[in-house]
């Protein structure tokens, strides 16, 4: 060493002495006291701002000092900082935790101050030293540890380092945050501390681009349950009285807030700054939380806890918290009901806030979740006190249902009602009620309708042809014909509320005669209503009719078709839905009349009927004294045949076979229809002849007979200029093979001769001999076509022979001459 000294003098290399020096003695002062001189100089800066007495706190002069030769000297940095730590290390061991005080205040400020590229050297200093805190056993030591290190924090260093670890700080924060300590003062700081030490590290982590790192699950495991852990300590969470806001203030002061208070700010800030691929480490450890503490069966905590997640995590990725507790809700398939509903109630609580987010296939993915769930839990659904869990459990799903519906735009609503629909067994076939149905297939059937009307609850009808699809309203009308009454009640339901536009239904619950009272408003004409009855109608009246016919109809089912009719008068303003309506109500009171159904259903039948034409006498002013008669001679002689509806009557009153004056008369109406804008003649007409009857409809395609397909040519007679096929002409399979096969210069040329020869018939043959032999062809055709000519002829134009012969030209089918070719009789057209 003095040879070392020596050489290093003669050459004057001091600096290298210095160094020689200070390895030889690193501490402040040496034993003979002769080395400071010797001394680096960021050393002696460090050492001059300790004060003999700690107590006196950080010598500021010195600390300036030292500051300015740092901000100009940044390359002595890492050099200031090992040393400042190795004297940290020193008097840890020797419990002067006055200088360790004095160490971290100096390290807080230069850290503060300094901003060199260099400054990460520093840094791995300052965390050994928060480390060594954080390990003692001290409150104050780590609390003053926790305190530096938000502070660092909050700084953002230019160059991220990314071989930097935050393992062991994750670790100890998440202890501090059960700390246990007997005192209430100490335990509740060092549980602020943890809190804010982790808020601080997640905060880092995220400046300095290394949220892989902290977004591992082996931290959050650790974060998340931590946050939860001191949020539970306050009862307003699991009471549930705790309004929480629907924006995240991530930049509100702290000041002296309890754990509770500063667990929701970080757990919220930790979930604001979570990305899309980053949800799930933070809410699988909170699901899992919430299965270990046994938080579901009163789930207000869970609850709360989920609405402070939906509404801090960005908007794009709330679907995710969605699907991920329904997998978790899939995992916890074999655990109690009382567990499930909770999950479930958390679930209708959350998802309103998350269903204006979903698009595309998302919506029928979450949908058909829940109507698995449902199903799941219908097949396995037990007994007793357990069955019992299970029907909470199926409302509250067909709740969540109807939340999530609800904030769904009304496009999405019917595809969501349409897809229900589809999932309902027996919807794709007619129930003729014969072989027993299994128990599970009835209740899921009766949940799934239930989930379809509360579906339908929370949708807005503009249009009924976008409501009604042709596919939706088919497998409706099935069902609306099912054998069982609860079926049929739901279906009548959910017409209710998809065909109530202008809020009528709640004034229609019980039939009375008294309609002036219930303040109807009335829709207004609109072609696109029109266009769906004449599409549509029928299918609607026929489910109608076939309700009336059931034998086990209860009270309820006779208000629903009630109200339904009501519904159809008042939303639909159209001339044909009077007279179709009344063509049923006629068919259902010689149902009764003919005592076709039981004595309670036939005054009930009775009843409705009586009801429903008090409203139309009211929309035709010319009924209303046939009505008024009939109602008239029933309260004197029949009462019990007006409203209200009660659900058991005397076997002795009379029900069927009534006498004329209590019956409203078909003829009569028809008479009294004939002076108005009404169509009369519909009211002769069957429903069942205007379409055949849903049973008739589910057939099997490859036993269909060729031969039976028939061709409407009722359009083409009345059109001239329209070619037609006569009647006689058989379809076949050698016919339609003829129309494919045949080349349009073929079929040119045959339609030209059949022009000619049925023109020259026409010419050379006389008129008798042109109708014997149409009669002996379609003998009724040429009748039905007589009569209905000879009654549109106006009373002032005299019945003439071209009347005639224009009716044996419709008879005959003959082709209406084209554009380029004149019959040589134009005046036979009436016009």
């Amino acid at each position: 060493m003095t040879s070392f000294l020596r050489c290093c003098f003669k050459h004057e290399r001091l600096s290298d002495v210095v160094e020689a020096v200070a390895v030889k003695c690193p501490d402040t002062a040496c034993c003979c006291g002769c080395c400071s001189a010797f001394r680096p100089r960021y050393k002696r800066l460090v050492d001059n701002i300790f004060p003999a007495i700690p107590e006196d706190g950080l010598v500021k002069s010195n600390m300036d000092k030292l500051m300015w030769y740092a901000m100009n000297s940044p390359d002595k940095l890492d050099r200031i900082g090992d040393y400042l730590a190795h004297r940290l290390f020193r008097d840890i061991n020797r419990r002067k935790n006055g200088y360790v005080i004095i160490s971290m205040d100096a390290l807080d400020q230069l850290l503060v101050s300094c901003h060199a590229n260099n400054l990460n050297l520093f840094v791995e200093s300052f965390l050994q030293m928060v480390q060594k805190l954080l390990e003692s056993t001290e409150p104050t030591l780590q609390l003053r540890a926790t305190q530096s290190f938000e502070k660092f924090a909050n700084i953002r260093e230019d160059t991220p380092s990314y071989h930097r670890r935050y393992d062991f700080l994750v670790s100890k924060f998440s202890s501090m945050c059960y700390s246990n300590e007997d005192e209430e003062v100490i335990r509740k700081q060092l549980r602020i501390a943890g809190i804010k030490g982790l808020q601080g590290v997640v905060r880092k982590t995220d400046w300095d681009n290394l949220g892989e790192n902290i977004w591992l699950p082996t931290h959050m495991e650790k974060i998340v349950p931590s946050l939860l852990y001191n949020m539970q300590g306050n009862k307003a969470y699991v009471e549930g009285t705790t309004q929480t806001s629907d924006t995240p203030d991530n930049h509100q002061t702290e000041g002296e807030k309890a754990p509770h208070e500063l667990a929701e700010m970080c757990l919220r800030e930790l979930v604001s700054r979570a990305t899309y691929g980053k949800i799930h480490s933070v809410v699988k450890p909170l699901l899992i939380h919430l299965d270990h503490e046994g938080l579901w069966v009163n789930n207000s905590f869970a609850v709360q806890v989920f609405k402070i997640l939906m509404f801090s995590i960005q908007v794009q990725y709330s679907i995710t918290v969605i699907e991920l507790i329904m997998s978790h809700l899939n995992e916890r398939s074999s655990e109690p009901a009382q567990i499930r509903t909770g999950i479930a109630d958390v679930l209708s609580k959350i998802i309103p806030i998350a269903a204006g987010e979903c698009i595309g296939p998302s919506v029928i993915e979450i949908i058909n979740s829940l109507l698995e769930h449902i199903r799941s839990s219908v097949v396995g659904g037990g007994s007793g006190k357990e069955g019992s869990g299970e029907n909470i459990y199926q409302e509250t799903l067909i709740h969540a249902l109807g939340e999530y519906a609800n904030h769904l735009p009304d496009y999405q609503k019917i595809d969501s009602m349409v897809f229900i629909l589809n999932k309902v067994p027996g919807s794709d076939r007619v129930d003729d009620g014969g072989s027993p149905r299994p128990e599970a297939e009835v209740k899921l059937q009766h949940l799934l309708l239930k989930s379809l009307l509360k579906v339908g609850t929370k949708y807005t009808t503009e249009q009924y042809s976008k409501t009604f699809a042709q596919s939706f309203l088919v497998r409706l009308m099935r069902l609306s014909v099912s054998s069982d009454p609860e079926v049929r009640l739901t279906v009548q339901q959910i017409l209710h509320t998809l065909i109530d536009r202008h809020q009528n239904m709640e004034k229609l619950i019980k039939p009375t005669l008294e309609v002036t009272r219930l303040g109807l408003t009335l829709g207004k004409p609109v072609r696109q209503d029109v266009n769906f009855w004449k599409k549509s109608g029928n299918e609607i009246l026929l489910s109608i009719q076939e309700n009336c016919e059931f034998a086990n109809n209860t009270l309820t089912n006779i208000e629903a078709l009630y109200v339904t009719l009501m519904l159809l008068l008042t939303e639909i303003r159209c001339d044909d839905v009077i007279v179709d309506i009344l063509r049923v109500l006629f068919h259902v009171q010689g149902l009764a009349q003919e005592g076709a159904v039981s004595a309670v259903a036939a005054i009930q039948l009775h009843t409705l009927v009586a009801s429903v034409m008090v409203v139309i006498s009211h929309l035709v002013p010319t009924l209303k004294d046939h009505v008024s008669a009939v109602i008239k001679q029933r309260s004197d002689r029949a009462p019990h045949l007006l409203p209200e509806l009660l659900s058991h009557y005397d076997s002795s009153l009379t029900h069927s076979n009534l006498p004329e004056e209590l019956l409203f008369d078909n003829a009569k109406v028809l008479d009294l229809l004939t002076g108005t804008n009404l169509d009369e003649k519909r009211l002769n007409a069957s429903v069942a002849s205007i379409m055949r009857r849903h049973s008739t409809t589910q057939h099997n395609t490859s036993a269909m007979d060729i031969n039976s397909i028939s061709v409407e040519v009722d359009s083409a007679c009345s059109s001239p200029g329209l070619p037609r096929r006569s009647l006689e002409e058989e379809i076949t399979f050698e016919s339609l093979k003829k129309v494919l096969t045949e080349s349009p210069e073929q079929k040119r040329k045959m339609e030209e001769e059949r022009r000619k020869k049925i023109t020259e018939a026409f010419m050379t043959e006389s008129f008798e001999a042109l109708v014997a032999k149409i009669q002996a062809k379609q003998p009724d055709t040429l009748q039905n076509k007589l009569t209905e000519i000879f009654s549109r002829l106006p009373p002032t134009c005299p019945p003439a022979q071209p009347t005639a012969a224009l009716s044996c030209d419709t008879a005959a089918g003959l082709t209406s001459p084209s554009s380029n070719y004149q019959l040589p009789y134009p005046d036979i057209y009436i016009y």
